[in-house]
């Protein structure tokens, strides 16, 4: 049964009231977010959300003790926010695939996004220098080898930078989103080897990462508006 309240505004309605959860669930939700106080424990779980690690690998990246990641990890088990599998002697923990844990991943990123600083102000600083490094570090590595590929996730966990600040400053530093500018690279390299080598098509299309020519081949014609073969052609 709604309550009669002592003042009618108007504001709120039945059923507002109707719908309000209960104070226990509040409560509940009251102890997820006391327990998510922690920075290092916000920051085992992100890491979490993101691969599987064992205790020994999660200590060196945080740089941490054993002792105190194997708390955080039981607190965050505890809760349910994540899970944990043993092979052999080691134990590897995980973010459990549940609606809480995505709600507050999704939290976790959210509101790193809005506490960046802008864009003026992040120019100015130090550490845009030291990220605008970073990217240049990760351009780097992407172009080393063409063969293997990287997702966002896994160059932010390897270079240690934010996923959102790494594609914005990407995009800044190369005047593209990575995806596109390593599309765009790929096919300009895959040009080069057609005017300048005897390699069959798909040893080039290999040769610059693309797992089955096909693929390949829809990429270089999305760039350049030709086929590979009709590109060699021309150009010969």
């Amino acid at each position: 049964m709604n309550k009669s309240l002592p003042h009618d505004h108007g504001h709120l309605s039945d059923h507002l009231q109707t719908a309000m959860p209960k104070a226990e669930t509040f409560e509940m939700v009251s102890d997820l977010l006391k327990m998510m106080s922690d920075s290092k424990r916000i920051e085992i779980f992100w890491l979490l959300c993101h691969c599987e690690e064992c205790v020994i690998n999660i200590s060196a990246l945080l740089e941490m003790s054993s002792p105190a990641v194997s708390h955080h990890l039981k607190l965050l088990k505890t809760a349910g926010l994540i899970i944990s599998r043993r092979e052999g002697k080691e134990v590897y923990y995980t973010a459990a695939k549940t609606s809480r844990s995505e709600v507050l991943h999704d939290m976790i990123e959210r509101i790193v996004e809005v506490t960046c600083p802008s864009e003026e102000t992040f120019e100015e600083s130090h550490a845009y220098d030291s990220t605008v490094q970073t990217v240049n570090e990760i351009h780097e590595l992407l172009t080393a080898d063409l063969k293997k590929r990287y997702t966002i996730e896994e160059l932010s966990l390897k270079f240690h930078i934010n996923q959102t600040t790494l594609k914005t400053v990407f995009k800044k530093v190369f005047g593209q989103s990575l995806a596109a500018y390593m599309k765009e690279y790929r096919i300009k390299r895959a040009m080069e080897y057609l005017t300048q080598s005897n390699r069959s098509i798909s040893e080039i299309a290999e040769q610059v990462g693309y797992e089955n020519q096909s693929k390949f081949t829809q990429a270089f014609k999305d760039i350049t508006g030709t086929l590979p073969r009709d590109y060699r052609k021309n150009m010969k």
